[in-house]
């Protein structure tokens, strides 16, 4: 050992002091791993040596060769299992980590090898751009833009580069890559394969670009992996073999029969929705005695069985258990605990959010250090009300696709299923309302398994059970209290420059303020869509001094005082802004589209969440390099610049965006923020081809929209303009002839 290596000791007390990996930032590559105490155990559902809790994962993921843990996992092996863990095995017991370095660039391949883009021939102007909806020239043509984006995420596996079957194939490598049989979208970024919650927005675009072959080939994957593994996985990875996604599949399957009257599909699909169902019941459910009724209820729960740090975020959970800032290191139960709520943090789709912390307030002096905040997980012992309401509306759904199996294709499935169902649902419905809804503060909330009590912690989540149809007597009855329901998103259109958020805390997570979720967005925009109209007769109120957004909200609904919410930057001065109604003028809101005369009050709300929406997306594209031959021309390099662009840039569209800052991305979390992405275009697309005509052309803070004076209105994509251009150079030339 040379001296000036240092020995770094993972997972032992040495002499009363607990040492921690170092981070990324204080590793050489003569620093040797030493390994003493145990290691986290290996997990039933996760055999692989080298993908799953084990030694080797272990160590090369704490010797911090990439920042990002995922990296590692998503490479398989040059050589067979055997092989591989045996080169391993000959680093002895305390290799440095340039050994260990040298040994993952000799013994794996590059990430993602095993899926290859699929050259698909994607509708050049799909049906709604033709339609008149949407005039304005800009709106139109980055439409068309969006819908061409699908060409760089559709993926297939590439069949000549995968492995073996089995970990113990002799003659093959490993890879933790799940092999799909159909073509699928992925998200984009770090996220290479295809993913559960994300494929529902990414149907929805699909289907508004009327790519009905890749929408099916979709439904296809998820069919085979219930079929093999009763359930569909968080991600099409091993290492997701423990954990699902909120059940969004026969939500998707009604929208793609709906849009397409594929109805042979349902042939095999239903049953495989039956199956689904049934694993979220058996491994989901939990029994609840009602603290306001004493009524026995059947919930439902994130709850992931697992006891290891998570193999595609490995580091971040070991030093999470491990942390030397622990005054008192804790007990293997504390430590297999906490694992299983990272876990099944993961498998919300909200990982993370002070949403399911003991403590959400345990970070707020530190917005950096997330490992307070992440302790305090308590996923397991809350009845998420966005679960419950998705497994409500997909017990109707699934009720009536049966029906609908039975009249198109003569099949014989049983007749009790569809009122089974539809009872499951009933009593599924009450047990919502009951331990859910909170008719003093008008909204929604989860209930908390543990204290036996509604949780009062406020967040989009409230919006899920109207997108799913549940909605409280009381509020049919009075539009008040409708208006109540939805008053935070006038407070969001009111008080701040961007987009709804997750949550109104701000705390580090990336599941908090000031991020803001395209699928959010959509909830929002689909529950206001779906306010009866027996309590949407007004229109949105006038706000002044005396009647202000915020004094709209029922008292205690946010569980915040006005000093508690997000400050708005101002964008000139960068300091917090004044506050109150700051963009409300006239009537209406800023970047939210032109009132309408007659508009009802969730109408009003409608247009502004949606222009919003495609605002902050077109913005943050615009100023990271995007731009349209003859209609838009690219920011000048000092103005890309303020956006850590340039001119190589052709735009960005993110996975996650900002309630601030209108023209900004998301941040926070375990990962950088990535862009590509599927359900952000997925959202776009259907807010354009079902709202068209309230979208108007977005005007970007701090840079301004060079839209040019020359094309055609209403361009129709890129095709088009390669006539236009050999149409003109033939008209010039022959003028030069004469």
């Amino acid at each position: 050992m040379r001296p000036s290596s240092k020995w770094i000791v993972l997972g032992s007390v040495i002499e009363g002091v607990w040492a921690l990996p170092h981070g990324p930032s204080t590793i050489s590559n003569n620093d040797r791993l030493v390994i003493q105490g145990a290691l986290p155990p290996k997990q039933d559902w996760c055999p692989s040596e080298i993908f799953c809790a084990g030694p080797l994962l272990h160590n090369v993921e704490l010797a911090h060769i990439y920042p990002d843990s995922k990296t590692f996992v998503d490479k398989p092996t040059v050589y067979s299992s055997q092989v591989t863990v045996a080169n391993f095995n000959a680093l002895g017991q305390s290799p440095t980590v340039g050994a260990i370095s040298q040994y993952v660039q000799t013994n794996f391949k590059s990430e993602g090898q095993e899926l290859k883009p699929l050259a698909v021939n994607i509708t050049e102007t799909p049906t709604f751009l033709k339609k008149s909806d949407i005039q304005n020239r800009l709106v139109r043509s980055w439409t068309g833009v969006v819908h061409t984006y699908w060409k760089d995420l559709i993926r297939n596996t590439d069949q000549s580069t995968l492995c073996a079957r089995g970990l113990n194939s002799a003659a093959s490598c490993e890879s933790s890559l799940i092999p799909l049989n159909h073509t699928f979208v992925v998200p984009g970024g770090r996220f290479r394969e295809q993913y559960y919650w994300d494929s529902f927005w990414i149907l929805e675009g699909l289907l508004k670009s009327e790519l009905y072959d890749i929408a099916r080939s979709t439904l296809e994957n998820f069919m085979d992996e219930i079929a093999n593994f009763g359930f569909i996985p968080n991600g099409g990875r091993v290492y997701y073999l423990n954990r699902s996604q909120p059940p969004v599949f026969v939500h998707m399957l009604s929208r793609y029969v709906d849009a397409t009257k594929d109805y042979n599909i349902l042939r095999r699909a239903i049953p495989l929705a039956d199956a689904e169902i049934a694993w979220w019941t058996k491994n989901r459910a939990v029994q609840v005695v009602s603290p306001y009724t004493k009524t026995s209820h059947t919930i439902y729960r994130y709850s992931v069985t697992n006891s290891a740090p998570r193999p595609e975020s490995y580091a971040e959970d070991y030093e999470t258990a491990n942390g030397n800032d622990l005054i008192t290191p804790y007990t293997e139960k504390e430590k297999a605990d906490l694992y299983a709520e990272l876990a099944s943090g993961a498998e919300s789709g909200w990982d993370y959010s002070s949403r399911w912390s003991r403590e959400p307030w345990s970070n707020r002096h530190n917005l950096t250090n997330l490992q307070p905040l992440m302790r305090t997980l308590n996923v397991r012992g809350i009845g998420a009300v966005d679960l419950n309401s998705i497994l409500y509306k997909a017990m109707l759904s699934l009720a009536d696709l049966h029906e609908l199996n039975e009249q198109r294709n003569q099949e014989n499935s049983s007749k009790a299923m569809p009122s089974t169902y539809r009872k499951d649902a009933t009593k599924l419905r009450s047990a919502i309302i009951d331990l859910m809804w909170d008719s003093s503060k008008l909204s929604f909330y989860d209930f908390n398994i543990t204290s036996n009590s509604r949780s009062g912690f406020y967040s989009a989540a409230a919006f899920y059970p109207m997108w799913n149809d549940i909605w409280p007597d009381e509020v049919l009855a009075d539009e008040q209290k409708a208006m109540g329901m939805f008053a935070s998103v006038g407070l969001v259109l009111s008080m701040y420059n961007g987009t709804y958020p997750s949550t109104f805390m701000t705390t580090g997570m990336q599941w908090d303020a000031p991020n803001t979720w395209p699928p959010h967005q959509y909830i929002i925009i689909q529950a206001l869509s779906k306010v009866p109209s027996s309590v949407s007769t007004r229109p949105y109120p006038q706000l002044s001094s005396g009647v202000t957004s915020l004094s709209l909200v029922p008292p205690n609904q946010l569980g915040l005082d006005r000093s508690q919410l997000p400050a708005q930057i101002d964008y000139l001065t960068r300091n917090p802004s004044s506050g109150g109604d700051i963009n409300y003028l006239n009537g209406t809101w800023t970047d939210a589209g032109f009132h309408k005369p007659g508009e009802t009050w969730n109408q009003a709300l409608r247009r502004g969440v949606i222009n919003r929406y495609f605002t902050s997306v077109f913005c943050s594209w615009y100023s990271t390099g995007g731009s349209i031959p003859r209609v838009l021309a690219q920011l000048p390099p000092d103005q890309l610049l303020k956006a850590h662009s340039d001119p190589s840039s052709t735009g960005h569209m993110y996975e996650k965006l900002n309630l601030l800052d209108i023209g900004a991305s998301g941040s926070g979390g375990e990962y950088t923020v990535q862009a590509g992405f599927g359900w952000t275009n997925g959202v776009i697309l259907w807010a354009a081809a079902e709202f068209g005509h309230l979208i108007v052309e977005p005007k970007c803070p701090g840079f301004q929209v060079r839209v040019t004076s020359s094309g055609v209105k209403g361009y129709k994509g890129p095709g088009e303009l390669t006539w236009l251009f050999i149409l003109a150079t033939l008209l010039y030339s022959a003028l030069w002839i004469l």
